[in-house]
């Protein structure tokens, strides 16, 4: 019965471990996985820092003096 229990603990251990892809497989995009998660969590800083919607308006257009 120990044997039994051993076997399905040692199969479960298993199946889970193979799960996830390991860091060198293939990803989306052409880069491997851990490229593609490390792209992830800078595009991630990048919108954390973004500035707010007022900063990038325009200035308004600066008049010119005409020489007299």
């Amino acid at each position: 019965m120990r044997t039994i229990g051993s076997a399905l603990g040692f199969a479960l251990v298993l199946s889970l471990g193979a799960c996830s892809k390991p860091d060198t497989a293939p990803g989306p995009g052409g880069v491997t996985m851990g490229e593609a998660r490390a792209l992830d969590e800078a595009a991630a800083m990048l919108d954390e820092r973004r500035p707010p919607a007022e900063a990038l308006q325009p200035a308004p257009p600066k008049v010119a003096r005409q020489a007299p």
